[in-house]
């Protein structure tokens, strides 16, 4: 299956761990929950997709790569015990607790989360000390003498043995514990991650252009050759900086990401090209709807790589925009829900308009560290409780200490309105400028498959289909419109093929 089933996958197991009967009880007991064991080729998201889980579930994470661990770290230390036996005085061997389950535990009492998720990777190259209790743990979900706490769900992942040396092959009886799920490479599926993760444009049209260079591990005379999922994420990741930076990208380090040199020297050109339509096809202005003619001339007779690359441009500029809009919706979603009350706590409190504002300010970055302490926050949510805090602090200097509990709340009823105000006036322009796009591609392309391809990828965005979802946009809905009727069509003349 691909890296998205597998997330659907994982994500209904624990839902099904996590139920409890009416008496407070799990229905499943932990002894009886199979750990759940994905395998699958390095660098394709396992990691990445037990994080998401973990923010999207609300609940703890500890990770672990089982290829660091001893018989003494998994185990905990031998130390000698004095016990009574029959009148008698012996000493025994006991364990000290385990460093993992120690872990989940010190979690816990940080953070008050009481379920989680404990990921062990690697699991099939643990150490030659270690393999024989690892089947005690799948089965018993016990280091030693020392349990996994009820509500903690224990998943592994594993690279099969053609990628990874160190590798042991699991036996049956310790495969009848697991719950495996093989993953496989693709593209569609990583595609609706890569564009939440905002993966660089010059990659997504690079990729849609020759799919079959997402993914490729082989051997040659000059070794191991691989591009992996991962690399193309941290490659994206350090082109955003460089260009950031003024610093050129260029094939030494492309290289540095994508191991193979056939594919690292084809996107090295391909990415010089891409701003060289960046330059050319002025993006701002077609966005504007000020674009000059020879740009719709140009358009009109350009072969399909470099509509695709034009494409990819105005689809990231617009879908940037609509993920700013959302992510500022959100903070002020967030600064509507803290100052809910307001009134009360200021009564409650007895403290100043000031002081009650600013410790509101201080539990959202609380409630923020509590979550990174669990690992389950996001970049995203990162981003919108720092935007939420920002919002708070402006709005502490529209009040003073001395404003009465009705003054307070007039100020705070008018700040909150000009930030409205402030996002319907963006969440139009954003609109104003995907019209203006469509009607761009209209103009040059007429209704052909460029402009299903936009609708696609905006319908695959989550921030530009909330964003829609939530402020429309006519021009998207028409074409949308127009893309289920194609839809229709082709599945009926498939059909008549068929008779």
């Amino acid at each position: 299956m691909n890296i998205k089933q597998a997330k659907e996958q994982i994500k209904n197991s624990i839902t099904a761990y996590f139920t409890k009967d009416e008496y407070g009880n799990y229905m499943i007991p932990l002894e009886k929950q199979r750990p759940i064991y994905l395998v699958g080729p390095p660098g394709i998201g396992k990691t990445a997709i037990v994080e998401q889980i973990a923010n999207e579930m609300n609940v703890g994470l500890l990770s672990y790569s089982m290829t660091h661990h001893t018989r003494q770290s998994a185990l905990g230390l031998p130390f000698i015990e004095q016990k009574s036996f029959g009148g008698m005085e012996y000493n025994v061997s006991e364990y000290t607790m385990s460093e993992i389950i120690a872990s989940v535990y010190d979690m816990m009492e940080e953070t008050g989360i009481k379920e989680g998720i404990l990921f062990l990777d690697e699991i099939n190259c643990v150490s030659e000390t270690l393999a024989p209790i690892m089947l005690q743990f799948l089965q018993y979900k016990i280091f030693g003498r020392h349990r996994v706490p009820d509500g903690w769900i224990v998943v592994t992942a594993g690279n099969p043995p053609e990628y990874n040396n160190s590798v042991r092959e699991f036996d049956i009886v310790t495969l009848d514990r697991l719950k495996k799920i093989v993953i496989e490479p693709d593209f569609d599926a990583w595609k609706e991650y890569a564009y939440s993760a905002g993966i660089h444009p010059s990659i997504m049209s690079y990729l849609e252009i020759d799919r079959t260079e997402f993914y490729s591990v082989s051997t040659s005379i000059d070794g191991k050759t691989f591009v992996t999922a991962r690399g193309w994420e941290d490659l994206s990741k350090i082109i955003y900086l460089y260009e950031m930076n003024g610093i050129k990208v260029d094939i030494n380090l492309i290289e540095q990401y994508l191991q193979e040199r056939k594919t690292a020297k084809r996107f090295s050109i391909y990415y010089d090209l891409f701003n060289k339509y960046k330059s050319d096809y002025q993006i701002d202005s077609i966005l504007m709807g000020a674009q000059d003619e020879s740009i719709n001339a140009r358009a009109k007779e350009a072969k399909f790589d470099e509509r695709l690359a034009l494409i990819g441009l105005l689809i990231n500029a617009v879908t940037s925009r609509m993920k700013e809009v959302m992510l500022d919706t959100a903070a002020l979603e967030g600064l509507g829900n803290r100052l809910s009350g307001f009134s009360n706590k200021l009564v409650i409190s007895k403290k100043n308009p000031k002081e009650v504002i600013a410790g509101l300010a201080d539990a959202v970055a609380v409630d923020m560290n509590n979550s990174k302490a669990a690992n389950n926050l996001s970049l995203d949510e990162s981003i919108i409780g720092h935007k939420t805090i920002k919002l708070l602090m402006d709005l502490s200097e529209s009040v003073n200490e001395t404003d009465s509990v009705t003054d307070s709340l007039k100020k705070i009823k008018e700040f909150y309105s000009e930030k409205n105000q402030q996002s319907k006036k963006d969440s139009s322009d954003v609109i104003r400028k995907t019209d203006n796009m469509f009607s761009f591609c209209e103009n040059a392309f007429g209704e052909g498959q460029e402009i299903l391809i936009i609708v696609t990828e905006m319908t695959i965005n989550k921030f530009s289909s909330q964003f829609i979802g939530r402020y429309g946009c006519d021009s998207y809905f028409r074409h949308n419109k127009s893309m289920l009727f194609f839809e229709r069509e082709r599945e009926i003349d498939q059909a008549l093929n068929n008779l």
